[in-house]
């Protein structure tokens, strides 16, 4: 099992819910459930049963109810407590919804004022993230309190870059749902899966992306390039702005966390995972789905920029 590069997935919590425990044994005891040469422990002879009918009555059942006992479904993921994807697409629903509404406060703000909520909601997301990515148990509450803080943040973002470059925020949120659906599709069709071979460039990728995210960062807080997105527009590949190559990267590193989202669910859905931990699920699906979103509207307000 592939579990993904998402921190949220790859911890401790969910991997050990989606390892299902052995079945313990006692001392001594035949893996097969008897004894060997029809020998109980010690070497003594077995014991028989007593025969049917003698201190015990059993139950007479007719033929109708037998077959109707052999009738019955099987107990689903709702009857046993465990995860399902049914779970995860409404409690990722939840948090999207949450997402949106408080993305769509921004809209009904001054532009001051929508900018200052999308400094409140980077650092409140932030911090929220960390909790709920090492909390050892999933809380609803903080979860949607995270996506809600996410939604300022995204909203503010995407009504300053709207104002430099209309519709950019429509075009994000259309790019969004397009890689998403299509990722989707791909996985579910099993033609791309997160291979240990894929992983590793994966990884590779993300730390050099990290490293250049690091530097570009310190650049514009130090002021020493002027380009709000910093080496991104600053530098050139034949007359190419290095942020388009670095934000068509970026996409495909998000489109591919996707993948491995959902190796981790179906992972966790296999094996039984505790429902609670849908929550987890849909967390996960959507810090990757902001990361893309970021990533998009950051690419195309580039790509405008250029214009």
């Amino acid at each position: 099992m592939a579990l993904g590069g998402n921190p949220i997935f790859n911890g401790k919590n969910f991997r050990e819910a989606t390892q299902a425990p052995p079945v313990p044994q006692a001392y001594g005891q035949n893996p097969y459930g008897q004894n060997p040469y029809g020998q109980n422990q010690y070497g003594q002879a077995p014991v028989m049963d007593a025969p049917r009918g003698w201190g015990s009555q059993q139950p007479n059942m007719t033929d109708d109810q037998l077959q109707q006992m052999y009738n019955r479904p099987a107990a689903g993921p709702v009857e046993t407590g465990r995860m399902s994807y049914d779970d995860v697409i409404v409690r990722t629903a939840a948090c999207l919804g949450v997402l949106v509404a408080g993305a769509a406060v921004t809209l009904f703000l001054s532009m001051s004022l929508a900018g200052l909520l999308m400094i409140v909601g980077a650092l409140g997301g932030f911090v929220l993230a960390m909790v709920n990515t090492f909390k050892k148990q999933p809380s609803p509450a903080l979860i949607l309190a995270y996506a809600g803080l996410e939604g300022l943040f995204l909203g503010g973002l995407t009504r300053i870059l709207d104002a430099l470059y209309p519709g950019v925020g429509l075009q994000a949120v259309i790019g969004t749902l397009s890689v998403f659906a299509v990722t989707l599709l791909l996985f579910r069709s099993g033609k791309v899966r997160a291979t240990p071979k894929a992983m590793r460039f994966f990884m590779i990728a993300m730390i050099g992306y990290a490293v250049f995210a690091l530097v570009n960062m310190a650049m514009v807080w130090t002021g020493a390039v002027q380009s709000p997105f910093g080496l991104s527009t600053s530098f050139e590949i034949f007359g190419i702005p290095l942020g388009v190559f670095i934000g068509i990267l970026a996409i495909g590193l998000a489109a591919f966390s996707l993948i491995m989202d959902f190796t981790s669910i179906e992972a966790g859905v296999r094996a039984g995972a505790p429902e609670r931990f849908a929550w987890t699920a849909a967390f996960g699906l959507t810090v990757t789905l902001v990361w893309l979103y970021v990533e998009i509207i950051r690419l195309l307000s580039i790509l405008r920029g250029e214009e």
